[in-house]
């Protein structure tokens, strides 16, 4: 509703001349004959109404890439070597793509095929993964373990949890994860033992205190060299990584 008045209020304003426009100078009856002024363009021009909708959005849509632009710049260091995330695809990549992942997300599970068929495919592309569990205690159980597993068994054993984690469907808790590493080959209870550690507690803090910084409020959130992608892109994983190579290259 608040668009559709301004809306109307830029049209009323493109429609009078400049002079007139001036509702402070109005009086009652100039103010009643412009509101009739109003009424009487947008019922005979409709479509300018939603012109105007469509650009005030696009305007919207604009500043908020570039503010993310921004966040993506002041905060490199941490989104991009942070010293304690996952690293992997190309490593020597002429982009990074950053993602921040739940592995209670049906959204992270489900564009989870693409992502990782696009890294094989592109080839060139570094890929970082974030733990960042927003959606209750299975989200932290999760990321917990993936964290613990990394630490105790390295960065292979690692992605390969984190594979399992996107296509469990059940349950996660002590039974499931003990599960999980022994069809892994790893031993349990070392990764179980290390998971409520302050030394996994401080990497979660850490992702959290970053996504703050960003505004990250959900996932999957992805951080593809200088831009933000908020979601899943309805163009597909492809076409984001491309917009943010050719925006790469902009920049220099």
């Amino acid at each position: 509703m608040k668009a559709i008045l301004t809306a109307a209020a830029l049209c009323a304003a493109t429609a009078l001349p400049a002079a007139a426009f001036d509702p402070a100078k109005m009086s009652p009856a100039e103010k009643e004959a412009f509101g009739t002024a109003i009424r009487d363009y947008l019922m005979a021009n409709p479509e300018v109404l939603v012109e105007s909708i469509n650009e005030l959005e696009a305007r919207r849509v604009a500043q908020e890439g570039q503010n993310d632009k921004i966040m993506v710049a002041n905060n490199k260091a941490e989104i991009f070597d942070d010293g304690h995330s996952w690293v992997g695809g190309n490593l020597d990549g002429d982009i990074t793509m950053v993602e921040f992942v739940d592995y209670k997300c049906g959204f992270c599970k489900k564009v989870n095929p693409d992502v990782e068929a696009l890294i094989k495919s592109d080839g060139k592309i570094k890929f970082i993964l974030k733990e960042f569990p927003i959606l209750g205690q299975e989200s932290d159980i999760a990321a917990r373990f993936a964290i613990s597993v990394q630490q105790v068994s390295g960065p292979e054993a690692y992605k390969k949890a984190h594979d399992e984690l996107m296509a469990l469907r059940g349950p996660v808790n002590l039974e499931s994860l003990t599960k999980v590493a022994t069809d892994l080959g790893l031993d349990p209870q070392p990764i179980i033992n290390r998971m409520n550690t302050e030394e996994v507690t401080a990497v979660i803090r850490s992702n959290h205190q970053l996504a703050e910084k960003m505004a990250i409020m959900g996932t999957p959130t992805f951080i593809i060299g200088p831009e933000m992608l908020r979601g899943v892109p309805p163009d597909g994983m492809s076409g984001a990584v491309e917009a943010a190579r050719k925006s790469q290259a902009e920049q220099g």
